[in-house]
């Protein structure tokens, strides 16, 4: 029996975009819902807003399961492939370690500075923005310096979900307005040449 897998994104997530990238990038058959993150999230649709414990896209439901939080739905889907980093508990545990650290490092800083810059701008306090800024400079040093020995994707020659989860909110650069450096400009080239790669707008959209 074919896997049943519903997946429930936004265009303007960069947290869906990690989860739709996987999806695509991998070939897992599933259908898309776009859920308007723009109403309450008690009035956002059912079974959605039953289903998403926290009202949050992306929401994942394979098999009547559903899986909430980006990169907790991504550890499942390379789990379900056997892929993107699943190959070895090894392999899998250098993943998590990105994992984690995306999510307190560029998963913080980066979506906080494209809401402030590109949407409202007066929901931060004096002093915020210089405090994001500084927090995404490191976190994207770090990325430059971990990519200076040449490999194509973060743990190694093979893209990984690792490397959905940090490009997450990158593609979006020029609306949180900050610059990347040139070694991660040429690694998210490589990304976006990966089969079946769309932008987030394009894959997202409703």
């Amino acid at each position: 029996m074919q896997d049943q897998i519903t997946f429930y994104g936004n265009a303007g997530s960069g947290h869906a975009y990690k989860v739709g990238l996987m999806l695509a990038v991998s070939g897992v058959a599933h259908t898309y819902q776009s859920i308007d993150i723009d109403q309450p999230r008690h009035l956002r649709p059912e079974p959605f807003r039953s289903l998403a414990k926290f009202g949050e896209v992306p929401l994942l439901v394979h098999d009547g399961q559903p899986y909430i939080q980006s990169d907790a739905i991504l550890m499942h889907l390379a789990e379900h492939t056997g892929g993107f980093g699943a190959e070895s508990a090894l392999r899998m545990a250098r993943v998590r370690e990105w994992l984690f650290w995306e999510a307190n490092r560029l998963g913080m800083c980066l979506p906080q500075l494209r809401q402030a810059r590109s949407f409202s701008p007066q929901d931060y306090p004096a002093g915020a923005l210089t405090w994001l800024q500084s927090r995404f400079d490191l976190d994207i040093a770090k990325l430059e310096a971990e990519l200076v020995d040449g490999r194509h994707f973060i743990i190694d020659e093979l893209p990984t979900i690792a490397d959905f989860s940090l490009c997450g909110y990158l593609f979006w650069a020029d609306a949180a307005e900050v610059t990347l450096p040139p070694r991660v400009v040429a690694w998210l080239q490589r990304i976006s040449e990966l089969p079946n790669w769309q932008s987030p707008e394009s894959l997202l959209a409703p």
